[in-house]
């Protein structure tokens, strides 16, 4: 399966320790059995697990043994993501924003990104029942005010939105790029909040 799997405490009330599993799928449901009760959520995230022919069946699985499920996904499925949706399958989507609509393809290196199924997933979650937040790596070569002025517009009335500030570390394909400070995200933010109820900083240390 091409996903990973992070062990989630009460994330559900504002993404509480988390841990990587590091588990594969043999035993991976022996795992999660001996933890009921001690654990809350399950978080699938990739790659991109959206793409994975066993997700269904490995959602089912979990939901059986009690647990919540939160999803990570950039977006690129709505007809998966909603499927699982209403399959009851998963009760919480993490949401990729890359960048604005006309920076995704310097942001993903793809020359016409399918925004229709970008636009597809983002307004589902926006106008549905299912918990959800979106949220956007900042980097400082690749995104500028522009990208946040529109993803307002893009985005108003979400409930949810974080910025995620850029993080080197080793082994990272483009080391030259860097991370904005505190204050500037915070400038960010505030055209954000112009839309969007609430708006968090994540990753500054």
């Amino acid at each position: 399966m091409q996903f990973s799997l992070s062990v989630l405490s009460e994330w559900y009330i504002g993404c509480g320790s988390r841990r990587t599993a590091g588990l594969q799928s043999g035993g991976t449901f022996d795992f999660f059995e001996k933890r009921k009760g001690i654990l809350d959520g399950v978080c699938i995230s990739g790659g991109e697990p959206t793409l994975s022919d066993g997700l269904e069946e490995f959602l089912g699985k979990i939901k059986e043994l009690g647990y919540a499920v939160k999803l990570d996904t950039n977006g690129s499925r709505p007809k998966i993501v909603k499927h699982l949706a209403e399959a009851g399958l998963i009760d919480k989507v993490a949401m990729d924003i890359k960048a604005c609509p006309d920076n995704y393809g310097n942001l993903t290196g793809i020359e016409k990104p399918d925004m229709d199924s970008i636009f597809e997933t983002s307004d589902f979650l926006l106008h549905g029942n299912l918990d959800y937040e979106f949220r956007t790596t900042v980097v400082r070569e690749l995104h500028t005010q522009k990208d946040f002025e529109e993803i307002a517009g893009w985005l108003a009335g979400a409930k949810e939105y974080y910025l995620q500030a850029y993080k080197d570390s080793d082994g990272v394909l483009r080391p030259e790029y860097g991370s904005y400070t505190f204050e500037e995200l915070q400038n960010f933010q505030k055209i954000l909040q112009k839309t969007i109820l609430s708006v968090g900083i994540r990753g500054i240390d």
